[in-house]
């Protein structure tokens, strides 16, 4: 199995994480630097774009439906309950974050000056927002991770990144995203350049 991945990408790094939490052996393929890979990137995903997820015969490409296929590939460890009403609900939960939180992401990290500013206030103030869900459990609804916390966790630590300091109003938010980045599979999860990002901010 190979994943043609980014170093700094958050698609790449959500799937890097499950990758990393469900201990599946595979061979990264950094795109970033590696021109004869980034050509064969190309010819695998018609949006030549990363993540892409090489297993076998098989070809996936969109770090939901790679995820999804991991977890139901590899049943364990479990990354979404298996009730059908707390899957939906961690769903939705999960939908909302790509609509609301990792759209300004992009935006951030695709623009300057006050168009970013604007978007990384609109951030803050959604995840400030949001405070009393993670104060509930020690994951998003549950005391388990899930795909949604893998969805979380690289956002989270990008955050300082993006210049986005939630301070007190979102103590229970930080109190969360240190107990993602102290997971053995974040950690071996992060690329250099992603290290790096922390050091910077």
């Amino acid at each position: 199995m190979a994943l043609y991945s980014s170093e700094t990408s958050l698609d790449c790094h959500r799937v890097r994480f499950v990758l990393a939490e469900k201990g599946i052996n595979v061979d990264i393929v950094n795109v970033s630097i590696d021109e004869s890979a980034a050509a064969d990137l190309a010819e695998l995903n018609p949006y030549n774009k990363a993540p892409t997820l090489v297993d076998r015969d098989l070809v996936l490409y969109d770090a939901g439906v790679i995820n999804d296929y991991l977890d139901e590939r590899y049943p364990h460890p479990p990354l979404m309950p298996v009730d059908p009403v707390s899957r939906a609900q961690l769903r939705l939960v999960h939908y909302r974050v790509l609509k609301d939180w990792y759209s300004l992401a992009y935006q951030i990290e695709g623009s300057a000056g006050k168009k970013a500013d604007q978007a990384a206030k609109q951030l803050k103030e959604g995840i400030i927002a949001a405070n009393e869900l993670f104060r509930m459990s020690d994951y998003v609804l549950s005391d388990e991770l899930s795909l949604v916390d893998c969805t979380l966790g690289p956002l989270m630590w990008r955050l300082a990144h993006y210049g986005v300091k939630l301070g007190k109003p979102g103590a229970s938010v930080e109190a969360y995203a240190h107990r993602i980045f102290s997971r053995p599979s974040f950690k071996s999860s992060l690329t250099q350049a992603e290290r790096d990002l922390m050091l910077a901010a």
